[in-house]
């Protein structure tokens, strides 16, 4: 089961803007930009780990400015559920 861990820099706090996009992403339009705030925001973040941290299917806790949240390898979301 892969842990990412999402920091924070004097220019980002991880924990507010995972908030925010998590808030964001209740509005379908929004998905598919907010993923790529995530991807591209943190390397080595794929697509499918943020589109589950932002749907709210894991959790996720917070460790200091760090956003620290886990995946199944193998879990996929059934593609009609896919935005």
């Amino acid at each position: 089961m892969p842990v990412y861990r999402l920091g924070s820099n004097e220019l980002v706090h991880a924990p507010g803007v995972i908030a925010w996009a998590i808030n964001g992403y209740a509005f379908k339009r929004d998905r598919a930009a907010l993923r790529r705030v995530i991807v591209d925001g943190w390397p080595g973040v794929p697509a499918a780990a943020a589109r589950q941290l932002l749907s709210g299917s894991v959790p996720y806790t917070v460790d200091g400015d760090t956003v620290v949240f886990s995946v199944g390898e193998g879990s996929k979301q059934p593609a009609r559920n896919r935005p």
